[in-house]
């Protein structure tokens, strides 16, 4: 059973960058599909940017294709967002999610067996 912990979250400008980190424990993220979501105010949880188990294949979210990036180092066990170029439009909280051992990507929250607590990110002037 892995544990996440989500940090990396603030208050930015628009235009501004990010870098949010699901650090995992009890377990080897490289074992898993991991996938970033966000809930907005008022909105359903929604995939922003997952990735298969050996990063083989990855998904964006068409409104944030070309400012975000998911990436892992295994050898901190922690996957990581990228967000630059930040809008209004991306606040929310920010939930990563693992699902063991399935080589394509996840974009439905209902398969992901285990979550982060949420990492708030607002954008803002």
């Amino acid at each position: 059973q892995v544990q996440l912990v989500e940090s990396g979250g603030g208050l930015v400008q628009p235009g501004g960058s990010l870098r949010l980190s699901c650090a995992g424990s009890g377990d080897t993220l490289d074992g898993y599909a991991i996938g970033w979501f966000r809930q907005a105010p008022g909105r359903g949880r929604e995939p922003v940017a997952c990735t298969s188990t050996d990063d083989s294949s990855r998904y964006y979210a068409d409104s944030v294709k070309g400012r975000f990036a998911i990436s892992r180092d295994n050898a901190k066990n922690t996957v990581y967002l990228q967000m630059n170029t930040l809008e209004p439009e991306d606040t929310g909280v920010y939930y990563c999610g693992a699902t063991w051992g399935t080589n394509v990507v996840v974009t439905i929250g209902a398969e992901y067996d285990y979550w982060g607590q949420g990492t708030q990110v607002t954008v803002s002037s």
